[in-house]
């Protein structure tokens, strides 16, 4: 049945969102190029957005843009190169692919092996060959559909940039010859270590966006937390893979509880913890205790779980066990060395010893110039010297924070701390 034009554009922008980095994997298996995968995914969305209004939207939308995209990269390599040649090297099954029907579509797509496409994309974009900025600006294009304009807001540099680093990006993949697979041996525990890394960072800007006017991005962490569950699914036997999928799990079990009505971010001692997901607890906790079970030594994906675990066992706030806590940074300092993880640890310490021990370890990371320009540093100080009565530096270090913050959201959260230290010192 024909629908309007506009619901036909919502339904195709809706699927495609869900549905494009598999449709884009599925294709770079056939043409072996991610470039080329893009454009060709990009036309079966123009081709939905032509005859969906006509014919209507397919019960299968998703299935439907998969084989428009599959057929248009297999008339791609006819034509480039000999019919019997390219066959033979994609598959005979492959040869009669037809067009698929608007309306009748019923779909035959096997989805096991859409995830294998999917993981051999992910291995693809957050190849070693890639700066780091690369890989993660192609794997948020890619699999995390976002656009550029996105991409530059929530990275704080501009558009062009963008898009520079990605179009270099999909050449350098082309001209380094990089094969469309899932390494093994030296070459993926190399390579694995990148992709989670994306995956993480991918989440962490939706749990707390850098910039732009909300605190959260839901859409991020789903994705990222999507394609953690699906590598979890293909390599078993990783701990860190599981580790990360604990970690992600536990987090997102907080973001209903993140925000207020008003979209106002809602700190961890105020947060109303029977909004917590209970079920994405305890796949938390199932995840962990894979992590545990399949590896010998916790990774710090994994000890990073195990603290947010520690949060989520306590009912209520003053229940947590913040000598644990401090503990499991301390280890984690010791896996993964870090200026931002020494001052999580003082946070804990703060809570497990008091503010003066917290605040002791503050003051030695003042000079650290990674932490220069970050805005959780004088947040914190100003909080642990809130605790200690110190209204007036408290209200300096807020203000200070709310300069360097480039969210919204937390400025205002910030200004509101420093003006509340204002009132104390009255």
């Amino acid at each position: 049945m024909a629908v309007t034009e506009a619901s036909a554009t919502q339904a195709v922008e809706a699927v495609f969102r869900i549905e494009s980095a598999r449709i884009i994997a599925g294709v770079t298996r056939i043409v072996r190029d991610v470039g080329i995968a893009e454009e060709l995914a990009q036309d079966a969305l123009v081709a939905a957005l032509e005859q969906w209004p006509e014919s209507g939207v397919p019960d299968r939308p998703g299935a439907w843009l998969m084989a428009t995209a599959k057929h248009r990269a297999i008339d791609l390599v006819r034509r480039k190169e000999t019919y019997a040649r390219k066959l033979a090297e994609v598959g005979r099954s492959l040869e009669d692919v037809p067009p698929p029907g608007p309306g009748d579509f019923n779909g035959t797509e096997d989805p096991h092996h859409i995830d294998d496409d999917l993981l051999r994309l992910i291995f693809t974009t957050c190849h070693p060959v890639l700066s780091t900025e690369a890989r993660i600006a192609l794997t948020l294009r890619l699999l995390g559909g976002l656009t550029t304009d996105e991409i530059a807001r929530a990275f704080l540099v501009s558009e062009p940039t963008v898009a520079q680093r990605i179009v270099r990006a999909k050449r350098t993949l082309g001209r380094a010859g990089i094969s469309f697979e899932v390494p093994y041996g030296p070459e993926r525990a190399a390579r694995l270590e990148s992709v989670l890394e994306a995956i993480y960072l991918i989440f962490n800007e939706g749990y707390s966006a850098t910039t732009g006017d909300d605190w959260l991005r839901p859409a991020l962490c789903e994705d990222a937390l999507r394609l953690a569950r699906v590598l979890a699914g293909l390599m078993d036997k990783e701990p860190e893979v599981h580790g990360l999928v604990a970690l992600l799990e536990l987090q997102a079990s907080r973001i209903a509880a993140r925000t207020g009505p008003d979209g106002a971010p809602v700190l961890l001692a105020d947060q109303n913890r029977s909004r917590w997901d209970r079920l994405l607890i305890r796949r938390g906790y199932a995840a962990l205790e894979r992590a545990n079970a399949v590896g010998d030594a916790p990774g710090p994906y994994a000890l990073q779980a195990a603290i947010a675990a520690c949060h989520a066992h306590a009912v209520r706030y003053e229940e947590t066990d913040w000598t644990v806590i401090a503990t499991l940074y301390g280890l984690l300092l010791k896996a993964a060395p870090s200026p931002v993880v020494e001052l999580n640890q003082a946070v804990a310490v703060s809570m497990a010893e008091g503010p003066e021990a917290g605040l002791a370890l503050v003051d030695a990371l003042a000079a650290n110039p990674a932490l220069r320009a970050y805005h959780l540093l004088p947040s914190v100080r100003g909080d642990l010297l809130a605790r200690l009565g110190r209204t007036d530096e408290a209200r300096a270090e807020f203000l200070r924070a709310a300069e360097l913050t480039r969210n919204a959201r937390e400025r205002a959260l910030l200004l509101a701390r420093a003006e509340k230290e204002s009132g104390a010192a009255r």
